[in-house]
């Protein structure tokens, strides 16, 4: 998964990533309405949290813009506003949850994983493909009906392989979706993930190299 944090208090927002990242869930910045407009322009997020009072185009316009869009990323509004009409026209500008401040970083969790399992048009919430079986809300893995225990990097990896259904998938894209923006494009640690990944999973090795390409799921001789 991986969320755009549109929040105009500089510590909040770095506390809200820094949270995120220890579950696996990759997060970006954006400190006012123009610079999500911007880092929305190019980045595929799952999911926006979303601060309503905020410089530039404020949080409703924003979420009235992702609505118009196709494939629009999830709106999580994440306010002080708490009243009754606020979360009204909150919902009416485009949100899909909404969630006061102060809050426990652990709900914000839950609702982020509930909000990304909800499906896209034709996509299963449980993904299953020769012989693994992962569940992104339960962040389970199976093989073979056999409990796999993954890292939350390694968890994350696998995801991303296995919703391109046995496509290659190259590693600049692994980065993008698995880690986040601050990620060092010449780092070795897509590689050493996947290497990491394949022991876990166990024999015969299920995630193939594709030279100069990428990489896939699926038997060797595919």
């Amino acid at each position: 998964m991986r969320v755009l944090i549109v929040e105009d208090e500089p510590y909040l927002a770095e506390a809200i990533r820094d949270g995120l990242r220890l579950e696996a869930i990759a997060a970006d910045i954006a400190g006012d309405g123009d610079s999500a407009l911007e880092q929305l322009s190019y980045t595929a997020y799952d999911v926006v949290v979303l601060d309503r009072d905020i410089p530039g185009p404020n949080g409703d316009e924003i979420a009235r813009h992702l609505v118009a869009q196709p494939a629009a990323p999830r709106v999580l509004m994440l306010t002080a506003a708490d009243r009754l009409d606020d979360k009204a026209s909150g919902f009416e500008s485009g949100a899909d949850d909404y969630l006061t401040k102060p809050f426990v970083l652990k709900e914000l969790v839950l609702r982020l994983r509930a909000l990304a399992r909800r499906p896209a048009v034709g996509a299963p919430p449980i993904l299953e493909l020769d012989g693994i079986r992962l569940d992104p809300f339960r962040r389970e893995v199976y093989r073979d009906g056999r409990y796999v225990s993954l890292t939350r990097k390694q968890f994350a990896v696998l995801e991303v392989l296995m919703t391109a259904g046995g496509g290659v998938v190259s590693a600049e894209v692994l980065l993008e979706r698995a880690w986040d923006e601050n990620a060092d494009p010449f780092t070795n640690a897509v590689r050493i993930t996947i290497s990491t990944l394949r022991k876990r999973l166990g024999e015969p090795w299920l995630i193939q190299t594709v030279a100069g390409v990428g990489y896939r799921i699926g038997p060797a001789d595919a």
